[in-house]
């Protein structure tokens, strides 16, 4: 068998992973938690759409929409004519259809339709294909996956010179997508995990059947990441002539959206639900679970007006 660049193995496998499986099955999500979650952020993106001068025909879109509860849950405080989801699994494109039967479905943002658009995507980043780069003797090196195993030829492209054995992490995919975005004018929002400030180091993680496993192993059986650099998306968007505020920590974005007092109240009228609100709550906001774990940037045209949640 030929090797396969890593990006490629990655993106085949997860392809066949999210054709084949349930990924809820191995992991949770914000929404999946919460429906505080999804009003928010439909709240955000009714304030937003006002900003933008209320265009009648705005396209609300969602990048790798699971099983459709956010846009669902999204749509209580901003029922958008145009809906959008941009998903390649037809298996959830199913179940996003069963919650948002008015939607339109895409394989790719270039595929939408032109004019004012607002894109979100939760924990979409994360999933596609990085490049692994690794320096022996002040040489880099790109990884390659044979058999189940890593394997090394020498870059085509120049980085930085770095201590031996240091990774480096190049998401092409999430770039391309970025300079998209800019290029159309949109405003995009990513929450997504990775930290603030761009680090070598190696991220790539494979959960399966809720456990971590060996990426390489049995491709199409788990679900493949990496942390985001959010701050090389920033310079991506704004090489593109774009601008970007944040990236801001997930529990300070959803405070200042009013999560914790959207969640209080559902709690005060379910009862039996209180504790599950409260818990779910805590752990979307907590630093030490996904509050600070996880980031919010956004991506938006030159001169744009502060968003909400990104005041200083």
């Amino acid at each position: 068998m030929q090797p396969e660049r890593f990006d490629h193995f990655m993106a085949r496998a997860n392809a066949a992973y999210y054709t084949q499986h349930d990924p809820f099955a191995d992991f949770v999500t914000a929404p999946e938690l919460t429906q505080v979650f999804g009003e928010v952020l439909g709240a955000w993106a009714r304030v937003v759409w006002q900003m933008m001068g209320s265009p009648p025909d705005i396209h609300l879109v969602e990048a790798g929409g699971g099983r459709g509860v956010m846009m669902a849950d999204m749509l209580r405080n901003f029922p958008a004519a145009n809906v959008h989801f941009i998903e390649t699994s037809t298996r959830l494109q199913a179940e996003q259809a069963s919650r948002v039967p008015h939607a339109s479905w895409h394989q790719r943002l270039a595929d939408l339709p032109a004019g004012d658009m607002i894109i979100i995507a939760n924990e979409f980043l994360d999933a596609l294909p990085v490049r692994q780069f690794i320096c022996r003797d002040g040489i880099w090196h790109e990884r390659f996956v044979a058999d189940g195993a890593y394997i090394e030829q020498p870059a085509d492209i120049i980085l930085p010179s770095a201590p031996d054995n240091t990774v480096q992490e190049i998401n092409e995919t999430a770039t391309a997508f970025i300079r998209e975005i800019a290029d159309r004018n949109a405003i995009g929002l990513f929450i997504d995990y990775g930290p603030m400030q761009s680090a070598p180091g190696e991220s790539v993680q494979a959960i399966h059947q809720g456990k971590f496993s060996n990426p390489l192993h049995e491709p199409g059986e788990a679900d493949i990441t990496a942390h985001v650099d959010f701050a090389a998306l920033a310079q991506t968007a704004h090489a593109a002539g774009a601008a970007t505020q944040g990236p801001v920590k997930q529990n300070a974005f959803l405070t200042a959206l009013g999560f914790m007092q959207r969640t209080g109240q559902l709690a005060q009228r379910n009862p039996a639900m209180a504790q599950h609100l409260h818990l779910a709550a805590q752990r979307l906001t907590d630093p030490a679970a996904m509050g600070s774990l996880f980031k919010v940037l956004a991506v938006c045209p030159e001169n744009f007006p502060t968003l909400p949640g990104f005041e200083a």
